[in-house]
């Protein structure tokens, strides 16, 4: 936890997704907030288009911060002509070295086109390795979900990525099944 934030009103706990398959990536995020050890909320939206619907974005962390970072990587994108490895790149070197930046509590996923990449405050520009991305309190969970489904069946991104974040809901007490998915790519339409 950051110095200076009050850990007994802390909001926490998340999982969001981001599965590749045959030109389609889904996002998927779950909708609970939790405060301490009550829910809050239950449908909040944690994944959202930016950049004129090109670019789907998923976040875990507090939500004023991350809307701050989704703002920051819009204006990021707009400078770099649409460039998502570019913008997340001077999105962490900004968020890691800028006063007020780097105090933003948040993880986000950015996925455009066929790309999908992890981004946060350390300066971390992650592209994963295979076709999966999570992050999160049921992160772990919902990535080995998914990476098995991939694996085992014949599923498409947005089913994936749907079951994934319901196993993960099963097992992590800060994530529940209220699913939202975004989706990309060839084939893909606007989901919810």
């Amino acid at each position: 936890m950051t110095p200076g934030r009050d850990s007994h009103s802390s909001f926490h706990g998340t999982t969001v997704v981001a599965v590749r398959r045959n030109g389609v990536i889904a996002v998927a995020a779950d909708g609970q907030v939790t405060l301490q050890n009550t829910v809050m909320k239950r449908s909040a939206r944690k994944v959202r288009r930016i950049h004129d619907d090109r670019v789907v974005v998923g976040f875990a962390g507090a939500t004023a911060d991350a809307m701050s970072l989704f703002e920051k990587l819009e204006e990021k994108l707009k400078e770099f002509s649409g460039n998502l490895p570019r913008a997340a790149v001077e999105l962490a070197k900004q968020w890691r070295t800028d006063k007020y930046l780097r105090n933003l509590e948040a993880l986000l996923i950015a996925a455009a086109e066929n790309r999908m990449l992890l981004i946060s405050g350390n300066g971390d520009v992650i592209e994963p390795d295979d076709d999966v991305l999570a992050i999160g309190s049921g992160g772990p969970c919902a990535l080995a979900a998914a990476r098995a489904l991939l694996d085992e069946t014949a599923l498409d991104a947005e089913a994936v990525a749907r079951k994934a974040l319901a196993i993960a809901a099963q097992i992590d007490i800060y994530t529940n099944d209220a699913a939202v998915v975004e989706t990309l790519g060839q084939g893909a339409a606007k989901a919810g």
